[in-house]
């Protein structure tokens, strides 16, 4: 191993921020101060191999440096690396992967801008160069263009990021925390940090640290972590910025669900009927009724109502959930894992973050279930780091969990044990691929692994591991509550239970959408308020495709979409009237992906470099003049999607592909 560590030097703060998360180092080689007293550093190195079993803990250690100071610095990445034993050369390419952090001097507050599809049609473009003339560099703000921010309801969408909070532990555990810093983190994170009146463990909070402009103490300083401006105005933005008290209160998650309250609800039927920050309205609700009748079952039967409720994977790939955990409960190698993927970075992707902010317990409970069920006492949450809300509430629900007995060592009395971590992404869209997923928990550059071995025989650290997204999960709580014969009843014979549709763009109501799986795109748009000028729906986001406005009656179920030419994916459900620029929208999906390309394999990097320049060309041209470069891309496509190794360059040519065959884009 080359350890070429540079001539920088941490700051106090600096090295205030990783012993918070690592604990001070116990030697000079892990970085503490060479005395007298410690002549044995000079013979022998200690603490190396137990090191090196942290690695794990590079991404936590990145974080809590971005959120103290609000970059990282040369002399912190060494000193980062020396309590880990990480080769710099390796630490410098993780901590450069991801979007969220800077190895460049920046200041304290920055503005992230989301510049991508829903923002766009909403006048993002206008929003930054407004924002930009505004804060200059004497503000003391930096104005980022940023990729989807997951408010794509609210667009156009801003977040302000603010450094000097003290940062969440590896495991978001507020009880790893000093006492005097649980305020400060519970009032900035844009979310209540404690339960309703008459939970256990907790008071209540105010609607003014709900909303992100609570004051918490440290050093007598008046901190905030983060605030959301959504929809964003100019005045809205740069107040958030500079005067975050003053900054707009965020909306409630059920001002996302236009179909709050009503009864036909299955997944959604808890978000603005339940106080999401309190155990005892959540189990008052059929809370924990789905975890208590697995425990009757059994792991086995638990996968085979699975099995037999036909439910797949909501994340877009639609593998069968039931042979998933069924092929990892039966490895014999252990520990098992469990991951739940709570990174949705697809543009025009927002259910997860609604659930998870509305609903947090169910997600804690149907990870339980599915840990229980496949083997594995040890889950990880790996959630989006642009979602603070839904941090502060899942931190708040797995403490409280763990406190009144339903995490732990003996979760129920059942004499099982289960507890989960939470792992911060810091913006990268690759990280949504499973196993770029694990390389990223694990303290690597989150790019994808080729597989075979698939990961329920290696996943994360190397050992059989089920990995399912938080949508998925949370229709496990229903199987079990209702049956799987009941659950299957629901939708088509082939695409069971209901799905969750996420509908922004020129409607008039956006937001998130509980429809059985056959429902058709029009009735969904209807509900949703379409316009009557529609120019075109996307389906399944940026890497998804395009229909017309006449392919209205596709259904919304996977053979459905499949049959029809384009793909259900997620559930993103973009809709674009006349007055959206096409060739402007679909340079904007190129250069998503020529961002988010993570580089490893040259189809993708070349490809994606290749279709954005192409389009760049072709973007003010039609016809006969744009013939060569419309040839070119299709070479460059097919290219990308029989050679990547993942999903992304498989897919980056998908809506561009649509847009031209069936919209006529640059006719």
């Amino acid at each position: 191993m080359d350890l070429r560590f540079g001539d920088g030097k941490p700051t106090d703060e600096e090295r205030a921020a990783v012993d918070t998360l690592l604990g001070p180092p116990e030697s000079s080689w892990e970085g503490a101060a060479r005395t007298e007293t410690d002549a044995a550093d000079l013979r022998w190195a200690r603490g190396g191999r137990e090191a090196r079993d942290r690695r794990d803990q590079l991404l936590p250690a990145l974080h809590a440096l971005n959120d103290r100071v609000g970059w990282i610095s040369e002399g912190a990445l060494d000193y980062v690396c020396r309590r880990l034993t990480v080769p710099p050369a390796e630490a410098y390419g993780v901590a450069t992967f991801y979007a969220m952090f800077s190895v460049r001097p920046r200041p304290a507050t920055v503005l992230h801008v989301c510049t991508d599809l829903a923002c766009t049609a909403a006048g993002a473009s206008e929003l930054c160069a407004a924002v930009e003339t505004r804060l200059g560099p004497e503000s003391g703000v930096k104005v980022e263009r940023s990729p989807c921010l997951g408010l794509c309801e609210r667009a156009p969408a801003a977040l302000v990021v603010r450094a000097g909070a003290p940062a969440y532990s590896a495991q978001g555990d507020i009880s790893a925390r000093p006492a005097f810093e649980d305020e400060a983190v519970q009032a900035e994170s844009g979310g209540p940090g404690a339960a309703a009146p008459g939970d256990d463990g907790g008071t209540s909070r105010s609607s003014e640290a709900e909303s992100g402009g609570g004051k918490g103490r440290r050093g007598r300083n008046t901190l905030h972590a983060t605030a959301v401006c959504a929809p964003a105005t100019p005045d809205g933005a740069v107040a958030a910025a500079t005067a975050p008290e003053s900054a707009p209160t965020e909306p409630t998650p059920e001002a996302a669900v236009p179909q709050a309250g009503a009864p036909t609800l299955t997944l959604l039927h808890r978000i603005g009927a339940v106080d999401p920050t309190s155990l005892d309205d959540y189990r008052a609700h059929g809370g924990y009724t789905a975890l208590r009748r697995a425990f009757e079952l059994g792991p086995a039967a638990v996968i085979r109502e699975v099995t037999d409720a036909g439910l797949v994977g909501r994340g877009g790939a639609a593998f069968p959930t039931g042979r998933k955990w069924q092929a990892t409960a039966a490895q014999p190698d252990h520990p098992h894992y469990l991951v739940c993927n709570a990174d949705e970075s697809e543009p025009g992707t927002f259910k997860d973050r609604v659930l998870m902010e509305g609903d947090p317990y169910a997600l804690v409970e149907a990870m339980t279930i599915a840990a229980y069920a496949t083997g594995a006492h040890r889950g990880h949450l790996y959630l989006r780091g642009e979602y603070p809300r839904a941090l502060a509430r899942l931190t708040h629900a797995i403490e409280h969990a763990r406190t009144r007995g339903l995490l732990g060592d003996d979760v129920l009395g059942q004499g099982y044990a289960f507890d989960i971590e939470i792992r911060r992404g810091a913006g990268a869209y690759i990280c949504g691929e499973e196993t770029a997923l694990f390389n990223s928990i694990e303290g690597h550059r989150g790019e994808p692994r080729s597989k075979p071995p698939f990961p329920v025989e290696k996943g994360l650290f190397g050992k059989p591991t089920v990995e399912n997204n938080v949508e998925t999960l949370v229709n496990v709580l229903p199987i079990l509550t209702m049956g799987a014969e009941a659950y299957a009843a629901i939708g088509t014979p082939t695409s069971t239970g209901p799905k969750l549709f996420c509908v922004s763009g020129t409607v008039a109501r956006p937001g998130v959408y509980e429809l059985p799986f056959g429902a058709t795109l029009g009735e969904l748009l209807a509900l949703a308020g379409v316009r009557d000028n529609l120019r075109a729906v996307l389906l399944g986001g940026a890497a998804g495709g395009f229909v017309r406005p006449d392919e209205l009656d596709i259904p919304l179920t996977f053979e459905g979409t499949r049959e029809a030419g384009t793909t259900l994916g997620s559930g993103v459900v973009m809709a674009f009237d006349d007055t959206v620029p096409l060739p402007r929208l679909l340079l904007r999906i190129a250069e998503f992906f020529r961002d988010e390309s993570c580089g490893q394999c040259v189809p993708c990097r070349v490809g994606t470099v290749r279709q954005e320049e192409a389009l760049r060309r072709i973007a003010d041209r039609t016809g006969a003049a744009a013939a060569d470069d419309i040839t070119l891309l299709r070479e460059v496509g097919r290219a990308m999607r029989d050679a990547s190794i993942c999903g992304l360059g498989q897919t980056a040519w998908n809506a561009v592909e649509s847009a031209i065959d069936r919209l006529g884009a640059y006719e």
